[in-house]
């Protein structure tokens, strides 16, 4: 059932990489139910804002919340409460494929076989549960971390170029999995070059609306604008 009053939101975030500032004055909100799609060129800030959702570096000025909470208040609350897909897998090579969705069930402390199962067979990956994961080809291995999300249930997704590896049925098999996510109440957040269907209530972000011009280094007057300190600068 989707909601009406804003879940996950941001409000007025900048974000400093290494001594520069790479957005500023970044506002979001997302209802149960929402998707967002993260546009831009390379380097505008997409990954960095990503990391900032999932509450794995903080935002330079400004805050996001989760259900009107400052998500850095319970950092590790948090994190039970979301995937973050990344470039990397992060899939176990030593494992088969049906004992890395079980690891990964059993690190987030949830023990769900059949679903294990289904999540495998939505990915095209149902004959290959007693597989050796260091023979999957990338796109297979790219399957298996994308599995996670259905395998191991989660209130927020945050995909980082999710589509990188997969052909047509891989992408089919993930688009299906965001529809069910976000029929069931779900939130997705996804940055992609690559265009994928969301249908209904999906919205863009196009991180060039706040870019700092020339991604300029910081300086006293913009770190007072922004409420930084030199040394504070992350």
């Amino acid at each position: 059932m989707r909601g009406t009053d804003p879940l996950f939101a941001g409000d007025g975030i900048a974000c400093v990489r290494g001594a520069r500032l790479v957005f500023r004055a970044l506002d979001f909100t997302l209802a149960a139910g929402e998707a967002l799609v993260l546009t831009g060129l390379n380097g505008s800030g997409k990954s960095s804002l990503l990391r900032l959702m999932a509450g794995l570096s903080s935002p330079g000025a400004g805050r996001i919340s989760w259900d009107r909470t400052d998500i850095a208040q319970d950092r590790q609350t948090h994190a039970t409460r979301l995937h973050y897909v990344g470039h990397t897998t992060g899939v176990k090579a030593a494992l088969t494929a049906g004992e890395d969705l079980a690891f990964w069930s059993a690190f987030r402390l949830q023990d769900h076989g059949p679903t294990q199962q289904r999540a495998l067979e939505q990915f095209g990956l149902g004959s290959r549960t007693s597989f050796p994961v260091r023979f999957l080809s990338s796109g297979q291995k790219r399957r298996l971390a994308l599995a996670r999300l259905v395998a191991t249930p989660a209130p927020l997704w945050l995909l980082d170029e999710p589509t990188v590896g997969l052909d047509s049925e891989g992408q089919v098999a993930l688009e299906a999995a965001i529809a069910d996510h976000r029929a069931a109440g779900g939130i997705a957040v996804i940055a992609s070059h690559t265009a994928i269907a969301l249908g209904e209530a999906a919205r863009t972000l196009n991180l060039r609306d706040f870019v700092a011009a020339g991604t300029e280094p910081l300086d006293p007057d913009l770190n007072l604008a922004l409420g930084l300190t030199v040394g504070g600068a992350r």
